[in-house]
């Protein structure tokens, strides 16, 4: 028999939109996880030093708040407890098929169903939701030579903890928001550590704190001051949204923290000039820390910043020199413009998704694409922020496709797929709204595509995007109803 709705991935969007779809009635829900436990990124990225750089107040359910954070910005280990938790409370955990990775989709126009192949075996879906997020694939570095190393290599979100860096010889590769934070943790333990950068992030201070006993109790006692602190947080994070989106010149006021911040902490001029960077602030993410800079200074941290040539069964080369090393941590982040990939997903006529997104991945409100009728995606193309809560942005999402699959049922609906003119005029609307942006501004990030096209981020404001997503609207859809043949 074939399942109401199946969710391909167990992070935050498939949990939550698991949890909706039960308090919604819909019974008939399971979710697929090609790993052995969820949580998604924050089952992956276990490295040391590994947080949130959302408040975790809000980076956090409004169904489900947590009151005894430990801190202001949640640490990796706390945030997969959180998940964990809402999955047993809420039912979700006995719908989850661990080990079961999605390799096919295909959807059955005749008998209005998705045919999933999995590792293990195939089911089939009336619905079917990807929540596979966008930071999942790790990227291999693309540098020569990376087979040759004869010492210990792995990726920042594949952290082998089975490696001692005590007294070794480290180099890291890449400077990004993995990156500033295992640099001060491994600083401490390691001999030698080399941090090779292509580019040098924006780092501006990070406001965290421990919370303390007294604001947990009164958070959990008064359920009013938790939800006025939630709501204060989030207005302060949506403000900073005029900046990359309509004023980038509000960007200077960013800018002065940061100097602030990296004069503060750096004095030799020589390493300072090196951590300047070369574009516009906010065209790549914004990161914080309090220890990035200062573990830059420590006597055993070298910052390299001449290209890398090729990775050599002794270490790292440049056109300088050759750092003998130990082990290579490759904190090069991860393939964001394919949303589903590697899943071959076939919708009609036979058209699959990789020809459709060949010029860039799209869909409707980054959820529905014409042509794959029942299939939704969260946090799809241009709903990654900038500023704000991707949380916020999946529970309006929540909502969305809550609302779609209502309307299947209650009008006895085979199927709806979103019109192909309103997906183009959605597509036009966000390319063209994204030139005036700061992330259209001349860098490369992993907001965009091989050719520069930024296909990821959301150029509005959260409160706008909930609003366009509070009810599908019928006139967006073309529909077949239900066939007793």
């Amino acid at each position: 028999m074939p399942h109401s709705v199946v969710v391909i991935g167990a992070g935050f969007g498939g949990i939550g939109m698991a949890i909706r779809l039960l308090e919604a009635g819909i019974r008939d829900v399971v979710v697929l996880e090609k790993a052995d436990g969820l949580g998604g990124t924050w089952r992956d990225n276990t490295y040391p030093g590994a947080a949130c750089d959302v408040p975790s107040h809000l980076y956090s359910f409004s169904f489900e708040r947590k009151t005894d954070w430990t801190r202001r910005f949640p640490p990796q280990p706390e945030i997969l407890d959180y998940l964990r938790h809402c999955a047993r409370t809420y039912g979700v955990l006995e719908r989850i098929r661990f080990g079961t990775e999605v390799t096919e989709a295909r959807f059955d126009a005749d008998a209005a169903l998705w045919r999933v192949a999995t590792s293990g075996g195939e089911l089939e879906a009336r619905v079917l939701v990807s929540a596979c997020g966008q930071l999942n694939r790790p990227v291999p570095p693309p540098i020569e030579g990376c087979g040759d190393f004869t010492g210990t290599s792995f990726h920042s979100a594949r952290w082998d903890h089975g490696t001692d860096l005590r007294g070794k010889r480290v180099a890291v590769i890449g400077t990004g928001a993995s990156a500033i934070q295992i640099v001060p943790e491994i600083a401490r333990d390691a001999k030698e550590l080399r941090l090779f950068q292509r580019s040098a992030p924006y780092v501006i201070d990070k406001p965290d704190a421990p919370y303390r006993a007294w604001q947990q109790a009164a958070l959990k006692a008064l359920p009013p001051l938790q939800a006025l602190n939630r709501a204060r947080t989030y207005a302060l994070y949506e403000a900073r949204a005029l900046g990359f989106i309509r004023y980038p010149g509000l960007m200077r006021l960013l800018e002065k923290r940061f100097r602030r911040t990296l004069d503060d902490a750096i004095s030799d001029p020589e390493l300072r000039a090196k951590l300047v960077p070369d574009y516009p602030m906010g065209c790549k993410r914004i990161l914080i820390s309090n220890d990035y800079y200062p573990a830059l200074t420590r006597p055993n941290v070298d910052l390299v910043t001449d290209p890398i040539e090729r990775i050599t069964p002794a270490g790292v080369r440049t056109a300088e020199r050759e750092y003998e090393v130990d082990v290579i941590v490759y904190a090069t982040g991860f393939q964001t413009s394919g949303f589903l990939a590697p899943i071959k997903v076939t919708g009609l006529d036979g058209r699959e998704l990789g020809d459709a997104w060949r010029d860039g991945a799209t869909a409707h409100l980054g959820i529905t694409v014409s042509g794959f009728p029942n299939l939704f995606v969260l946090y799809g193309p241009y709903t990654n922020l900038g500023h704000n809560s991707i949380i916020y942005m999946l529970e309006s999402q929540f909502r969305y496709v809550l609302g779609c699959v209502e309307a299947l049922r209650r009008h006895g609906l085979d199927w709806i797929d979103v019109r192909p003119d309103v997906l183009d005029a959605f597509t036009r609307d966000m390319q063209e709204r994204l030139r005036s942006t700061v992330w259209d501004a001349g860098c490369d990030s992993w907001y965009k595509t091989e050719d520069g096209k930024v296909v990821n981020n959301w150029p509005g404001f959260t409160f706008a995007y909930r609003r366009a997503t509070r009810r599908p609207d019928p006139r967006h859809f073309r529909v077949r109803a239900h066939r007793d043949d």
